[in-house]
């Protein structure tokens, strides 16, 4: 298949009005969907810009390739732009755009497809052929020119020959949807190979899986291993060589420090199972905080699916009770089957805290920690405790066994690392921490219980706020898992219901403010606003995200108001959700239901206003 099948003339925009990116992006799936080249017109634009928030597919040079890989396309199509004036479109460079390419793939495409779409890539790093595109007046100047480019024989890049002292590198490039940064990187760092007298062999991570897969053989004789990716790729073979990793925009765009680093070994040591060591400060990943978040996170939201589908059977439960009395056997089977899975929950929650900590082997001894953290009364911060003690014991484990023989090394995840991580976690669990926090846990839980109406209105406000302060992220997470900490430990549902409340005003503000101050918002925001009144009544604080994006102070500063104004009314007039989740579709089952929906109304209103007086008009 050539590049010009892919490339339709009645598709093509010659002359592009639009000057910012979001008004270039509509430009383009106008004609796309006129031409019938996509069925959802707004699937598709979600999955450009979902592609564009990974890294800006505005490659520099005036040139911008924005792609998506979804159902929402009927054919692969490439529908070329060109505009006059230039693009702000977010280049990695800074400057205008002039030249577009965007790439629409059905989530079926075969590799014929695939491969067609990296040789346009390739085509690209070619200044000569992208100055012509520049030049050319009409669809069919471009295909002639796409013709021309395919038809002339290709220069062959030097082929490694291991006899010649030269340096020898390897490399993989990678991007999210494996479509055009993968071909553009592999050919810039070929071509700049060959003018540095290097000896070079890479390995695309594409669409269609791994092509030119580096031998062990390529691995060993290489002297550094670039990575140039915006993906995760296979590194557990690397372990022992110097590794330098970048992103994919890296291979594009600065290939000559790439393979200078490369060729002086300026890169750190990679180790497979402590790819931290030996790293300098600025190649490290992450925070120490933010791997410490990140692994909380992976056991929340692990254990989110037996909170919520076992807190909202029990709730369901006792609203059984109450109309057909305790010895009903619908009460009973949804009783039962609601507690068996919170049952699993502190379990869950600890195994994989300790799992994103160790891999596998911290699995098993992180789930039996939770549940010694269940029997003793520890409850979830006990359960907390054992997933970062069970995921840091295996990786003491995994320090201390390197040394032994490697005809061993089939032994540690099938005996070692389950043996021995169990044992000290138990023996650290049942006679120190287990205890310890045993008593904090009750301490706070007889705290709580007997705090005021004045200090549970203040702890409602700073939950109900915090709700609102990141929209799903740290903050917001903090507050929810406290909440069910507390939720699974007593079945008070107090909290839940500040943090449900919280949590539903800034998509439902933000919904009613596109309403009622419709001057102040822009024609898509009101759309999109409306589709915030389904999500804020679902308890999904995240539909406001792209407004916060967009006008922090104030979506933020009158989201975090209003949320902290309903959070504290909730727990003044003694509201509970007997449900972790679900938003006003377990409202039936609150405890003073009216009055958690007037705190939940007060606390939306507020916000609204104060975020349409706030705003400028659109």
């Amino acid at each position: 298949m050539k590049i010009t099948d892919l490339l339709s003339k009645d598709i093509m925009i010659m002359d592009m009005q639009a000057t910012e990116k979001e008004a270039a992006v509509n430009e383009m799936i106008r004609s796309l969907n006129k031409h019938r080249i996509v069925s959802d017109a707004k699937l598709f634009k979600e999955a450009i810009l979902a592609r564009e928030a990974q890294s800006s597919t505005g490659l520099g040079d005036g040139i911008a390739m924005p792609h998506a890989k979804t159902k929402a396309v009927n054919k692969p199509t490439v529908l070329f732009a060109k505009s006059n004036k230039g693009v702000d479109y977010d280049s990695l460079d800074g400057q205008p755009t002039y030249l577009f390419f965007m790439i629409a793939v059905p989530e079926g495409a075969n590799n014929t497809h695939l491969q067609t779409l990296a040789a346009l890539s390739r085509m690209l790093i070619d200044r000569k052929f992208v100055n012509q595109l520049k030049l050319a007046k009409t669809p069919d100047e471009v295909h002639a020119l796409f013709n021309q480019s395919e038809d002339e024989e290709e220069t062959p890049v030097e082929s490694v020959d291991s006899s010649v002292e030269k340096p020898f590198i390897v490399a993989v490039t990678a991007c999210p949807t494996g479509i055009a940064h993968t071909y553009m990187a592999e050919d810039s760092l070929k071509k700049k190979a060959v003018e540095m007298n290097v000896d070079i062999r890479v390995e695309t991570n594409g669409s269609d899986g791994a092509k030119n897969r580096l031998t062990d053989d390529e691995i060993r004789r290489a002297d550094t291993i670039i990575i140039a990716a915006s993906k995760k790729v296979d590194m557990a073979r690397f372990d022992g060589k110097r590794v330098l990793e970048r992103p994919v925009s890296d291979g594009i765009k600065k290939t000559e420090e790439l393979i200078t680093k490369a060729i002086n070994q300026d890169a750190p040591i990679y180790h497979a199972e402590y790819n931290q060591e030996n790293t300098k400060e600025e190649d490290k990943p992450k925070s120490i905080w933010n791997t410490i978040y990140n692994d909380l996170m992976n056991g929340i939201s692990h254990m989110l699916p037996f909170v919520i589908g076992g807190g909202i059977l029990l709730a369901i439960s006792f609203l059984f009770e109450s109309l057909l009395g305790s010895d009903s056997e619908v009460f009973l089977f949804l009783n039962e089957l609601g507690g068996n899975a919170f049952n699993f929950l502190i379990p869950i929650f600890a195994g994989f805290i300790a799992m994103s900590i160790a891999d596998r082997p911290g699995l098993m001894p992180g789930m039996v920690g939770g549940l010694i953290a269940v029997n003793s009364d520890a409850g979830f911060i006990g359960g907390l405790v054992a997933g970062f003690l069970a995921g840091y014991v295996i990786i003491l484990l995994k320090r201390l066994l390197r040394g032994l023989p490697k005809s061993l090394d089939g032994l540690k995840p099938i005996l070692l690392y389950p043996v021995l991580g169990l044992f000290i976690t138990g023996i650290l669990m049942f006679f120190l921490f287990g205890p310890i926090f045993a008593g904090l846990n009750t301490a706070m839980v007889d705290f709580l219980q007997g705090l005021g109406t004045g200090n549970a209105v203040i702890l409602g406000v700073l939950l109900g706020g915090m709700m609102a302060i990141d929209m799903g992220g740290p903050f917001n997470k903090a507050a929810y898992a406290f909440s069910i900490g507390i939720f699974t430990d007593t079945g008070d549902g107090s909290l839940m219901a500040a943090v449900m409340a919280g949590g539903m005003v800034p998509p439902l503000a933000i919904a009613l403010a596109s309403t009622l101050f419709k001057n102040k918002f822009t024609e898509d925001e009101r759309k999109s606003g409306v589709t915030n009144y389904v999500m804020g009544l679902s308890f999904i604080t995240e539909g406001a995200i792209p407004f916060a994006a967009a006008d922090p102070l104030r979506v933020i500063g009158s989201s975090v108001l209003g949320a902290a104004i309903a959070g504290g009314l909730t727990q003044l007039w003694s509201s509970a959700i007997p449900a972790p989740h679900g938003g006003i579709f377990v409202i039936p089952l609150a405890e003073n239901a009216l009055f958690f929906l007037l705190s939940l109304v007060i606390g939306t209103v507020v916000a609204a206003i104060v975020l349409g007086l706030w705003r400028k008009p659109a």
